[in-house]
């Protein structure tokens, strides 16, 4: 089954929150893409504290996809991927450092200091 929710904070129904910043990031990014592409945002295993975020554009929506919507963007989070990242609000940042997506995870007991890796 897949879930839609419209994002604003994470809650136990709303398990990953997406910020308006990210929202419009994402919207742009799509805008240049095919009709149905979505960012994917997974957890994968690596990176130099042990698991890493990934962000991929994907044609593909599955039944058990966590799917994010706000503000025309559209962000699938797998199954397995929610679990660790439950809780999380993913935004995006432009500093002096650079622009970026940026996930605070309040799972994460330890990460990286691109903020890219984190332990559980």
């Amino acid at each position: 089954m897949t879930d839609t929710l419209t994002a604003d904070a994470p809650s136990a129904d709303k398990p990953v929150a997406l910020t308006a910043r990210a929202a419009r990031q994402v919207a742009l990014i799509l805008k240049g893409e095919e009709q149905g592409t979505f960012l994917r945002v997974s957890v994968q295993g690596g990176g130099c504290s042990g698991f890493q975020y990934g962000f991929t554009l994907d044609t593909s929506r599955n039944d058990d996809d966590l799917v994010l919507e706000r503000d025309g963007a559209t962000v699938l989070v797998d199954a397995v991927s929610v679990e660790y990242l439950a809780g999380s609000e993913i935004d995006y940042v432009d500093d002096l450092i650079g622009a970026s997506f940026k996930i605070a995870n309040p799972n994460a007991t330890s990460s990286c200091g691109c903020g890219t890796s984190f332990s559980v």
